[in-house]
This record gives C-alpha cells, sequence and structure tokens, in this order.
C-alpha cells in the first residue's frame, strides 16, 4: 500500500469522507481510509498539499477535522481539529509553518504550529473559495455570493490590500449580481482572474488604477463552478454546472476549444503545471484527464463515489504517464462518435421473420414493348375516351334538366299572372 500511494498522480477527495489516489499508468485507484468508520460529516471539501515535495495532503472535512495523509507512509499521520464560524471549509493553504483555512461563514483562521491560538479575519459572509498566491504566500483572496473578490495580506489583516468594485448598471439601470465561484492567482503577476455563478470570466488587476475587471468574458448561460490557469497562465479552463469544460484564452478574451466527454457538473478542475493536461471531477463519479493542446480525452477512470475536489501531483512520476497519454489518447465518448457508428452500419430493410417488403435491389417492373403492348395501350385508350363521353354525356343531361326545370317554373308564373289579373 506503501508503494501504491507514491505511483499516485491524482489525489481526489469524495462525498462519502474517503481520500482517493488515483495511479494513471494503470489506471488504478485506491482508498486511503478506513471505511468501518466513516459517516456523513466527514465528507472531504478542501484539499491541499502540505509542503513543496508534495509530500503531505491536507484534507479538510466537513466536521471541521484537518487530516494529514503522507503520501510516503500511506496513513493519516495527524489530526486537527479547528473550530470556529459556520459551513465546510472553503479553502486550506499552509504558510510559514501555521496552517491557513476559511469556513462559508467568512470567518478565516491562521492556526500557528504549536499553539492553540489563532490570528481570525472576518472577511464576509456566504465565501464560495479562498486561494492562496503561489508567489506570495502571505497573501490569500477570498470571494463569494454578494461578496465580492478581496485580497488580504496576512502580515497586515487589518484591511484587504485589494477591494474590488461591481460593474456598472445594465441598461435597465439594474446592480449587476455578485456571485464568485472559484478563483486563481495568475503567477508572475498580482492579477487573479475568476468565475462567477453567472457565466462569467473575469481578470482583475490590483496594480492598476480601475479596481472593476480589466477583462471580462462569458461562457454559456449556466454558472461556472470551477477554473484552472493552463501552465503557460495564457488560458484559463472552466467547468460549468452542466458538465461543459472549455479553454479561454486569457490574451484575446475568446473560446478556444471544448473539452467533450463530461457528463453532469463539474467540482474541481486543475491544470498540470508543466504538461498540458487538465484534470476534472464532479458529480459524475468519473476522473478525467484531458489534453489542452488538442482536446482529446487522454484517461477515464470511474471512482464510485460524488467526487468533490481534486490535487494534480507536479512530481516526476507523471512525466513518464503524461508522454504516454499524449501518444495514446483513450476515445472520446460524444455525440459524434456515436453518429459516425449509426452511419457505418449497413441499412437493413427486410422485415425480420420474411416479411413482404420489397429488397431495395429489386427493380420497379417497367412497361413492356411489341404487338401485345401496342394492343392493351389502344384498348385503355378506349377506355379512357368512352369514360370522357359518358361523363360529358352527364353533364349535359343535368345542363338540360336545369332548362326544362326553369322553363316550367316560367309557365307556372305566366298562369298565376292571368288567373290573378
Amino acid at each position: 500500500m506503501a508503494e501504491s500511494s507514491r505511483l499516485c498522480s491524482v489525489w481526489v477527495g469524495s462525498e462519502t469522507g474517503i481520500l482517493k489516489g488515483v495511479d494513471l499508468g494503470k489506471k488504478q485507484a485506491f482508498n486511503y481510509s478506513d471505511l468501518s468508520t466513516l459517516s456523513r460529516d466527514q465528507e472531504v471539501s478542501a484539499l491541499c498539499w502540505g509542503d513543496d515535495f508534495e509530500s503531505e495532503v491536507l484534507v479538510g472535512c466537513v466536521n471541521r477535522t484537518v487530516k494529514t495523509f503522507s503520501t510516503e507512509k500511506s496513513r493519516f499521520t495527524e489530526f486537527r481539529h479547528c473550530p470556529g464560524g459556520e459551513g465546510p471549509f472553503r479553502g486550506l493553504a499552509v504558510w510559514d509553518g501555521s496552517l491557513i483555512t476559511c469556513v462559508e461563514s467568512g470567518l478565516l483562521k491562521v492556526w500557528k504550529e504549536g499553539s492553540v491560538d489563532s490570528a481570525e479575519i472576518t472577511v464576509g459572509p456566504d465565501v464560495y473559495k479562498m486561494c492562496q498566491s503561489p508567489s506570495q504566500r502571505h497573501r490569500v483572496a477570498t470571494g463569494g455570493k454578494e461578496n465580492d473578490l478581496k485580497i488580504w495580506d496576512l502580515q497586515r489583516p487589518e484591511e484587504p490590500v485589494f477591494r474590488a468594485k461591481n460593474l456598472r448598471n445594465d441598461w435597465l439601470d439594474l446592480r449587476v449580481p455578485v456571485w464568485i465561484r472559484d478563483m486563481q492567482f495568475i503567477p508572475g503577476s498580482d492579477k487573479v482572474v475568476t468565475s462567477t455563478g453567472y457565466h462569467q470570466v473575469r481578470v482583475y488587476d490590483p496594480a492598476s488604477p480601475q479596481r472593476r475587471p480589466v477583462l471580462q468574458v462569458e461562457y454559456e448561460e449556466y454558472p461556472l463552478t470551477a477554473l484552472s490557469l493552463t501552465p503557460d497562465a495564457n488560458s484559463v479552463v472552466v467547468g460549468n454546472t452542466h458538465g461543459q469544460v472549455a479553454i479561454i484564452d486569457l490574451r484575446q478574451g475568446r473560446l478556444l476549444r471544448c473539452l467533450k466527454g463530461v457528463a453532469g457538473s463539474v467540482l474541481s478542475l486543475q491544470c498540470h503545471s508543466s504538461l498540458p493536461l487538465v484534470a476534472s471531477c464532479g458529480l459524475d463519479r468519473f476522473l478525467r484527464i484531458h489534453n489542452t493542446q488538442d482536446g482529446r480525452l487522454q484517461h477515464k477512470v470511474y471512482l464510485k463515489s460524488r467526487l468533490n475536489c481534486l490535487l494534480f501531483s507536479s512530481q516526476d512520476k507523471l512525466e513518464a504517464d503524461g508522454e504516454t497519454a499524449l501518444q495514446d489518447g483513450v476515445k472520446e465518448e460524444d455525440e459524434e462518435e456515436e453518429d459516425e457508428v449509426w452511419a457505418d452500419m449497413p441499412t437493413v430493410t427486410d422485415r425480420a421473420g420474411g416479411g413482404k417488403r420489397r429488397k431495395e435491389s429489386e427493380e420497379e417492373p417497367q412497361p413492356s414493348t411489341g404487338p401485345d403492348a401496342a394492343g392493351k395501350t389502344k384498348s385503355a385508350t378506349q377506355a379512357k375516351k368512352k369514360t370522357k363521353g359518358m361523363t360529358i354525356g352527364a353533364t349535359q343531361a343535368k345542363k338540360t334538366k336545369g332548362k326544362t326545370i326553369d322553363a316550367t317554373q316560367t309557365k307556372k308564373t305566366k298562369r298565376k299572372l292571368r288567373s290573378s289579373s
């Protein structure tokens, strides 16, 4: 079991509280939780790496317990209860040996190692996401429903260093609603890209004079639930509640391509740090790995339970799998493939059981030629003329009858006039 955890490239947290490790090379998943002690309040709501070497996975559960899983020992080594606030964890992070947690009610805490005390920050109600800057670990961003983007400096937590400003009223002069679902810092800058519940992708730049987004792109019409930046940070992969995953170019603000094969709401996305791969999971219980360059589905693993979050390893153990995946892709299961299958199938024209339908190979009977055929044609022509003559005769008879009736009525009218006079 210890050997298997070292080979796992993706770590997934499920709704049932199980931490799953997936070996993409063998397309095999391993459960690293005690199935006999699972309960509903152990649902995994957040995951993050415990160190830069990715030797530890921090698992945040709904019951406010943060578990530390060692990928080298293949077991949980530490359990920490983090009370305070209400709702599940909306983000976990590690900074300078301290654990950073944020819950749905908006209470952000910094738990120092070896100390029971913690620093608290109120970031606003109804939080949906808290994320950490990869270059400046002491900076975190938060956002949620009617709780716009804020960037906090944990060294000076009194006020946010950046507070986003909502868009101007729409063409009906109505306020634009706010609903941030996911976000990520763009490496090498202070910019933050967000996805909203109103199918918008926005980019904020704290270094610019304006606090409104410097870029906004809309994708489809359903809430965007997850996003992840590609390794070059020029594009972002987004997923929505209807299983639609797409890559959007942040430089030109346009759609690059769609990634097919996902069914059900996408709850988590993460791109590999160096390879052109993106992992996705959600309510359909599948883990999928797509190639971001051509959109092909590389891996697909069924994990038996609904999946809430994932971590994509960047270690060298994935490079061999990634190179193999780039060469041998999994055939996508989409509607186009089904159409091709139906188009290639031969057309069956006979009914099962020996029906009386004619085969397509049988030709329609052609009119015959010769003396007999000429006689038959002449008889048919005479019959038509005879029928036509009968029709004309009946019409003339009707007209004559009508004239006779009119003459009779005229005579009766004259007699009445004479008698009255």
